[in-house]
């Protein structure tokens, strides 16, 4: 996959899944802004980047704001000239039921996820629309944002969110050849690492460099950063040009393409429904058949 003379902004590139994601546009040839709250973060991004041969700036900044998402895309122009691809990939949790969620808990990751992908969308469909050139906006969404997830009301919220503006914007932009998907990873990483039927294959993989099996890759859906990173680079580039308004997953072998929410069931009640009819309808009927909810708990051979 070709990305030279392209040049690609990555918020919360500082370590992880964003650094992979860095790291991969620029070994296509793009020159990427790299993005943390942290300045050394930012400093080992950029030199890593480097080193492996890419171009690379760096942005210290707290995603949120619509200063922090004019400063990327301004370093983004004054350092490349201009911005083709923007992931948003910026992103904190502070996990609690609901009962125990405080506001600040529910605002602080709402803040970051859902309003830092907006204010970075919005300052880079912006200047994609000024040059005239079309773009790519790639918006991480999760697992969590598509099923709901224990413990995870504001983050599942602001990924179900991201979703949902990726479809509408797809729409927003089509004329300015701007595409919008939403790519929901799996891999592993330092949050999956709690999970416990992961935690200790995932470091025993690690201790030992040999690969994840195959019930983690295949079964479970996870993998590297290294191959979520492929799909990043893939909507980053010409050969996605027709693929927009999209929910598409990846981890370790699957490769899968997310359902939009549909009409699953529909009954009829000429002048319409009562309490009473709904509740005779609902077992039988509409509600024969309820949707699932919540991530499946993963399950290791033999458990």
């Amino acid at each position: 996959m070709d990305l030279h003379g392209k040049v690609a902004v990555v918020t919360g590139s500082g370590r992880g899944l964003g650094l992979g994601y860095a790291r991969a546009l620029a070994a296509a040839g793009a020159a990427v802004v790299v993005n943390d709250v942290d300045q050394d973060a930012v400093d080992a991004a950029v030199a890593t980047v480097t080193s492996d041969g890419g171009k690379a700036a760096g942005v210290v900044a707290a995603v949120g704001d619509s200063e922090a998402a004019q400063q990327l895309v301004d370093a983004a122009v004054r350092e490349f000239g201009r911005l083709d691809v923007l992931v948003t990939n910026a992103g904190i949790l502070r996990d609690r039921v609901l009962w125990k969620m405080t506001d600040d808990d529910f605002d602080a990751v709402v803040r970051v996820h859902l309003r830092g992908t907006f204010t970075c969308a919005r300052a880079a469909a912006t200047r994609m629309r000024e040059q005239g050139t079309g773009g790519r906006l790639v918006l991480i969404s999760s697992p969590a944002g598509q099923r709901g997830n224990f413990g995870q009301t504001n983050y599942a919220a602001a990924k179900a969110g991201i979703v949902a503006m990726a479809r509408t914007w797809a729409m927003e932009l089509a004329r300015a050849e701007i595409t919008v998907n939403a790519v929901v990873p799996v891999a592993a990483t330092e949050m999956t690492k709690t999970v416990p039927a992961f935690g200790p294959v995932i470091e025993e993989a690690e201790r030992t460099g040999d690969p994840l099996p195959d019930w983690l890759r295949r079964d479970e859906g996870l993998g590297t950063v290294e191959d979520v990173a492929s799909l990043i680079t893939f909507l980053a580039s010409d050969a996605s040009k027709d693929v927009t308004g999209q929910a598409i997953g990846i981890g370790g072998d699957r490769l899968a393409l997310w359902a939009h929410p549909k009409e699953k069931a529909v009954a009829f009640a000429d002048g319409g429904w009562s309490a009473d009819a709904i509740a005779e309808e609902w077992t039988g009927g509409v509600g024969a058949e309820p949707e699932t909810y919540g991530i499946p708990a993963p399950q290791a051979p033999g458990a």
